[in-house]
C-alpha cells in the first residue's frame, strides 16, 4: 500500500500518519518519487482505506495489486531516472556502461577506461571481487582492483559500477564506488540486499539465471524498502535447455518490466550469449527491443583475459557497436548519452562559458510550446531535467543565446522529407556571432491530438505546423471536409485546444504535447512516411573563431562542419571550390542552392562536410575556399549523429 503525503505536511501529521500505520501492523518506509512524497506501507496489516485517506497531508492511498509495491508502476507512472554522477540511466537516452570482466591491473584498467571512454562509454564497469564456479579460477585483486579502477575512472570521467559479493565488503567498497553491482549469483541473497539497500548509493540488479520476473522484481524491493532510491534492473540472460550460447537472452522480459515498473532496464549481452561475435547483435536487438543501456565486457587483449575472454570484445569491434547504436537510437526515439571530459566537469563547463560569453545563464531556449519536438531534441541533448526557455520564434532563440539569457538553444535546420528550413539558414547569416556546436536527429511521428470528448467524426478542424500538415498529407486526404489551420508550432497548436476546451478541433503533433497539456492522443503515427527525422542543431555563442560547446554534449573531437558561401559569376566557380575539397579527400555529405535575396540569378551555396582526422588539413581547406568564394561563412563544427 502506497501513501501520497501532501506537498506542505507537517512533521506532526507526518508522524501521526506513521504511528497510524504501525499501530495497525504494517512495517514503513518514507521515500521519494519525483516531486512526490510517500510512505510505503508493507506486511499485513490491515486498514481501512478510506479513514486513511482522511488522516490530515495524505492526498492519496494506493492500494497495489503487486507484491512489489515501491518498484510496481502503479506507485509511479512515470520512469525513473537514476543518477549516478554525470551520468543518467533511463528517460530518453541510451547509457553505455563498458569495461573488463575483471580488473587485473592497474596498467590494464586505465587501458580499457581510456579506450572505451574514446567511443562513448559514460560508466566503467570492472570486479574487483569475482564469485566464480571454480575455487581454482581468478578472484579479483580485492580492494586494490577497486582502487585501481576507481583512479582510472576519475582519470577518464567515468563513475564507476562493481560487483560486491557480501554484507561485510559492502561497507569497505562503499567509499571507492560509485554504483553497486549485485550479480546473478546473489540476486536473491536477501541480507546482502539489504545492506547495500541501506548505504543509499545506486544499485544494478541483474537477474537470476533461473529467475522469474517477478522474483527479479522483488530483489528490487529489498533493495527499495532497505533505504536506495536508485535501481537499475539487469537482464543478463537465463537459463534455458539451449546450449549454443552461455545463456538464453530473454528479450521479452525488456517490454514487460518496463510495463510493470518504473524502474531503468538495462541488458548485458557479454553474459547473455558468451560469444564475443555474437554480443553486437544482441546489443541491438535490446536496444531496439526498448532498453535504457547496456553493460558491455570490453579487454584490449581477450585472448590474455583472467576472465571471461571469450565474450570481451575488442575495443575496435565496442566502437563499431557504439556508432550501430548512435545509428539506432534516433529510430527508438532515444539519443546515446555523452558526458563531459574530466578536464570540462558540468559545472566547471558552465562557469566556463559564462567568463567568455558574458552569460551567467545555464538554460537552454527552443522554439514553441511544451511538448514542441524541438523541446523533445533539447531533451535528448542535455536531459529532461535542464532548464530550458521557451520563445515564440526561431529568431527569439538566437536572441535568448546572443543576449546570454540562454547558455545554449536548439533549432532545426533540416527534415528528411521537407527539407532545409531555409528561416534557420538565414538566421545564422543575420546573427554571426552564433555558431553550431552539436546537433542530433528526432525521429517524427505525428498523432492526431483532440480533446478527450473528441472524436474523428466530431473533428471539423486540425491545427498543425505547415510542415505538419505536408508530412501527414495521406492521412488528411482521407478526412478531405476537415479545415486546415496553419500555426507556427505543433505544440502550440496542441496548447490552442486545451486553452479552448474545443472538441470539434483536432492538432497534429508529437505524443509529448498530448501527454503535456492533458489531451487525447485519437490516431497515433499519421505521417506518409515513417521515415520521418528532423535533424537539430545546437547553438552557442561565438568566442574568436569558435563557439564554446555546452558541457552537456561532453567534449568529443568535431568531425563535421557546415559553412555557406556564394562564389563568382564566371563559369567553373563552384567546379572551383568542390576541387578543392576532392582533392584534399574532404567528403561532401551536402550541397544545396538558395537564391540571395535581392539579387537575382545570384545563390548562396549550403554545404555539410566531414572533418578530417588530420585538423590541419581541414584549416588549408577553409583558407583555400575563402579565396576562391565570396560571402563565406562558418556556420560551426561539431559531432555528427549518425
Amino acid at each position: 500500500m502506497i501513501v501520497v503525503l501532501s506537498k506542505g505536511i507537517s512533521l506532526h501529521d507526518k508522524e501521526l500518519v506513521r504511528i497510524y500505520l504501525k499501530d495497525r501492523g504494517f512495517s514503513i518506509r518514507e521515500q521519494g518519487f519525483g516531486e512526490d512524497s510517500i510512505i510505503g506501507a508493507t506486511g499485513k496489516g490491515v486498514v481501512d482505506i478510506r479513514e486513511l485517506g482522511l488522516l490530515p497531508g495524505v492526498e492519496r492511498v494506493t492500494a497495489t495489486s503487486k507484491p512489489y509495491e515501491l518498484v510496481s508502476r502503479e506507485t509511479q507512472s512515470e520512469d525513473s531516472i537514476v543518477t549516478i554522477g554525470p551520468v543518467k540511466i533511463g528517460g530518453a537516452r541510451i547509457s553505455v556502461i563498458a569495461g573488463p570482466c575483471a580488473v587485473e591491473s592497474k596498467e590494464q584498467i586505465r587501458e580499457t577506461a581510456a579506450r572505451v571512454r574514446e567511443s562513448g562509454a559514460v560508466l566503467l564497469r570492472g570486479g574487483a571481487y569475482k564469485p566464480r564456479t571454480s575455487p581454482y579460477a581468478f578472484q579479483g585483486l580485492g580492494m586494490k582492483g577497486l582502487e585501481y579502477m576507481k583512479a582510472a575512472g576519475e582519470e577518464q570521467g567515468m563513475p564507476i559500477v562493481t560487483e560486491v559479493v557480501s554484507p561485510e565488503l559492502a561497507t569497505q567498497m562503499n567509499d571507492l564506488t560509485d554504483m553497486f553491482q549485485i550479480g546473478a549469483r546473489n540476486m536473491q541473497n536477501f541480507e546482502l540486499l539489504k545492506k547495500v539497500g541501506s548505504l543509499g548509493k545506486p544499485v544494478l540488479l541483474k537477474r537470476g539465471p533461473s529467475a522469474t520476473i517477478e522474483e527479479w522484481l522483488l530483489s528490487a524491493e529489498y533493495l527499495l524498502a532497505s533505504g536506495t532510491k536508485d535501481v537499475v534492473l539487469c537482464e543478463r540472460g537465463i537459463r534455458t535447455f539451449e546450449t549454443y550460447t552461455r545463456n538464453t537472452l530473454d528479450i521479452s522480459a525488456i517490454p514487460v518490466v518496463k510495463g510493470l515498473s518504473h524502474l531503468p532496464v538495462i541488458v548485458d549481452p557479454s553474459h547473455a550469449v558468451g560469444i564475443r561475435a555474437k554480443v553486437a547483435p544482441a546489443a541491438l536487438a535490446a536496444i531496439a527491443a526498448g532498453a535504457d543501456g547496456l553493460t558491455v565486457e570490453v579487454h584490449p587483449r581477450p585472448d590474455e583475459a583472467l576472465s571471461d575472454g571469450p565474450q570481451s570484445l575488442i575495443p575496435d569491434q565496442f566502437e563499431r557497436l557504439m556508432r550501430d547504436i548512435e545509428a539506432m537510437a534516433p529510430v527508438v526515439g532515444k539519443e546515446l548519452l555523452r558526458t563531459p571530459r574530466p578536464s570540462l566537469p558540468h559545472s566547471a563547463g558552465v562557469k566556463a562559458i559564462a567568463a567568455i560569453t558574458g552569460s551567467i545563464a545555464s538554460a537552454v531556449a527552443f522554439c514553441g510550446e511544451t511538448g514542441a519536438f524541438a523541446e523533445q531534441a533539447l531533451m535528448r541533448a542535455f536531459g529532461e531535467e535542464a532548464p530550458r526557455i521557451s520563445t515564440e520564434s526561431f529568431s527569439g532563440v538566437f536572441d535568448a543565446v546572443l543576449d546570454g539569457s540562454a547558455m545554449a538553444g536548439v533549432v532545426p535546420v533540416e527534415n528528411s522529407l521537407a527539407g532545409s528550413v531555409h528561416e534557420n539558414y538565414e538566421l545564422f547569416l543575420r546573427y554571426p556571432d552564433i555558431a553550431m556546436v552539436g546537433e542530433l536527429k528526432l525521429r517524427i511521428v505525428h498523432c492526431l491530438i483532440g480533446d478527450e470528448r473528441a472524436t474523428l467524426d466530431s473533428i471539423a478542424i486540425v491545427r498543425s505546423h505547415p510542415q505538419g500538415f505536408a508530412q501527414c498529407r495521406t492521412f488528411l486526404d482521407k478526412h478531405p471536409n476537415w479545415q486546415l489551420e496553419p500555426y507556427n508550432n505543433t505544440a502550440t497548436a496542441v496548447a490552442s485546444i486545451a486553452r479552448e476546451g474545443a472538441i470539434k478541433v483536432a492538432a497534429i503533433a508529437g505524443e509529448a504535447a498530448a501527454r503535456a497539456y492533458g489531451l487525447k492522443t485519437l490516431v497515433s503515427g499519421i505521417e506518409t512516411n515513417p521515415l520521418n527525422y528532423t535533424r537539430f542543431v545546437i547553438i552557442s555563442r561565438r568566442v574568436g573563431d569558435t563557439a564554446p560547446v555546452p558541457p552537456s554534449l561532453g567534449s568529443d573531437t568535431p568531425n563535421k562542419a557546415s559553412f555557406v558561401f556564394s562564389v563568382p559569376d564566371k563559369p567553373g566557380s563552384l567546379f572551383a571550390c568542390l576541387k578543392v575539397l576532392s582533392e584534399r579527400g574532404i567528403n561532401l555529405s551536402k550541397l544545396e542552392s538558395r537564391p540571395i535575396q535581392g539579387q537575382p540569378w545570384r545563390y548562396l551555396f549550403y554545404v555539410d562536410v566531414n572533418i578530417p582526422e588530420a585538423s590541419n588539413v581541414f584549416n588549408t581547406v577553409v583558407d583555400e575556399l575563402k579565396s576562391k568564394t565570396e560571402d563565406f561563412h562558418f556556420l560551426g563544427a561539431y559531432r555528427a549523429s549518425l
